[in-house]
């Protein structure tokens, strides 16, 4: 067996051992005087999972660092980069209007939030979440950089692309004597790689931690609390596949398939830890087995990561309609289409920030007037929709970054792939 599908079966027999214990702790320790033991038990086991989402938080900055500058400089010039660049910013706003436009559409024939006949709370009431900065000014304090040192000690990926972007142009601009840095930074992202290897190897204990925590803490009834929505939202996150994967079919065609299989395994880590960041190593290296460019997929892969997160769009217009309903509250076509225009702009300058969907639903919530404190009601399953918007996101990316190495012609014949 491979070793990539040695590791699919560790992380599906973790995910199924780690519902079973779950489910027996919350059965055993079942009641409100138990409570305490219950949130402990979830505490001590999700440190399997916050061990494992730290080792890779630790390989992102470097990874994308050293990958970036090498496949920057190794592009020549700033024009090849503009042009790329140009068309990956094509395909992730296209992506992101089919994304927001597809939730928009399901959420109005599904109407998963109509039965819950909801009083309007008070004014005041808050959900807890904090709203960011999402003004211009705010955007281009997401994008630029004040700090790399600070960029890479805080993870923020769009900053560090910024910073690694002029860093590759400039090593190219003078010619021979970045010859060496380039090679050392070439050495670098090898060597990160390898220890992404390493740091995969504890993947299947990270999933076990997540599941167990989850099912012990809120039950399995409230999946069936949630059952409505969680399985509509689900609906739309198939839907939204297909159409990413027809996409992908009509620039490369038969050879999707390949790629599907090469990047099942990020799509499956994704999922279990609903960490879109966990598959970041994993999925370069797919896409560069599956024969795209070492170049475009160190430029396109992190600039995907803030720019094109379809799950997450597609659950910003299903959740904030969601909550209308919840209130009884009908949005007409002309403010629905605004919503959508609204979370395309707020949606990019999030990158960064914690559980940056739900902090861009609950600015939209309020400029809409929809009650804020609707958010409460997803906070209790969020995980697991965040579960499914991480594996989309996933491939959302790879779909991306493979689609503009064909358009490049960069995108080698799949038996040299092989």
């Amino acid at each position: 067996m491979k070793k990539s599908n040695r590791l699919t079966v560790f992380i599906f027999v973790a995910m199924v051992l780690g519902i079973s214990l779950g489910y027996i702790i919350n059965v055993i320790y079942a009641g409100p005087e138990n409570e305490a033991t219950v949130q402990k038990f979830a505490g001590n086991i999700s440190i399997l999972t916050d061990i494992f989402l730290r080792l890779i938080k630790m390989i992102i900055a470097p990874l994308v660092f050293s990958t970036l500058v090498v496949g920057v400089a190794k592009l020549g010039d700033i024009k090849a980069v503009g042009r790329i660049g140009g068309k990956t910013m094509l395909w992730f706003v296209t992506a992101t209007f089919i994304s927001l436009f597809l939730g928009l559409i399901l959420v109005n024939l599904l109407h998963p939030g109509s039965t819950l006949n909801l009083t309007i709370p008070d004014a005041n009431a808050s959900s807890g979440i904090a709203t960011t900065d999402m003004s211009l000014k705010g955007f281009f304090h997401h994008v630029f950089p004040d700090s790399v040192i600070d960029a890479m000690a805080h993870n923020e990926i769009l900053q560090i692309v910024v910073f690694s972007i002029f860093f590759g142009v400039a090593t190219a601009a003078i010619g021979d004597m970045g010859q060496i840095v380039i090679k050392f930074m070439d050495s670098v992202a090898h060597i990160m790689l390898k220890l992404t290897g390493y740091v995969m190897n504890f993947a299947p204990f990270a999933v076990f931690g997540a599941m167990a925590a989850t099912i012990a803490e809120k039950g399995p009834g409230i999946l069936l609390t949630y059952g409505k929505f969680i399985g509509q939202f689900y609906i739309g996150l198939s839907a939204l596949w297909i159409v990413l994967i027809f996409a992908g079919f009509l620039v490369l065609g038969r050879r999707i398939l390949s790629l599907l299989g090469l990047i099942k395994d990020p799509v499956l880590l994704a999922f279990s830890t609903a960490s879109s960041e966990a598959a970041y190593p994993r999925t370069l290296e797919g896409l560069e087995k599956f024969g795209c460019d070492q170049r475009i997929v160190s430029f396109v892969l992190p600039l995907g990561y803030s720019f094109n997160l379809d799950g997450s769009m597609m659950y910003m217009t299903f959740a904030s309609l969601f909550i209308a309903q919840a209130y009884g509250m009908h949005l007409g076509f002309e403010q629905q289409i605004s919503m959508l225009l609204v979370l395309m702009i707020t949606s990019k300058g999030i990158a960064g920030v914690p559980r940056a969907s739900l902090v861009v639903i609950a600015g939209t919530l309020s400029m809409f007037h929809i009650p804020e404190a609707g958010l409460l009601l997803l906070l209790g399953v969020d995980h697991f929709l965040d579960m499914g918007r991480s594996a989309t996101n996933v491939i959302g990316n790879a779909m991306a970054t493979a689609v503009v190495s064909k358009w490049e012609n960069s995108l080698e014949e799949e038996s040299k792939a092989a």
